[in-house]
């Protein structure tokens, strides 16, 4: 295992590992929607990444949240 520098996470972080993961496939779900909608997701997600540097479990919540508004009502993202 690579630890990183400072407050850097180490290369095998299974939390940030399982993520990505999430995040690759959120974007994978909402590849096929109209561009206008999936243009205004991916920026949400790109948001979630972005948190993800710095907080890894808050980014994990909120893509739980955007997970589940997406798969409950797709009308409401």
């Amino acid at each position: 295992m690579v630890s990183g520098v400072g407050n850097e996470p180490e290369w095998d972080d299974p939390v940030l590992t399982r993520l990505a993961r999430r995040l690759r496939d959120a974007h994978r779900l909402v590849a096929p929607l109209p561009p206008e909608t999936r243009q205004r997701l991916i920026r949400h997600l790109l948001a979630i990444t972005d948190l993800a540097k710095r907080d890894a479990e808050l980014a994990d919540r909120r893509l739980d949240a955007f997970l589940a508004d997406f798969q409950g009502s797709p009308d409401a993202l």
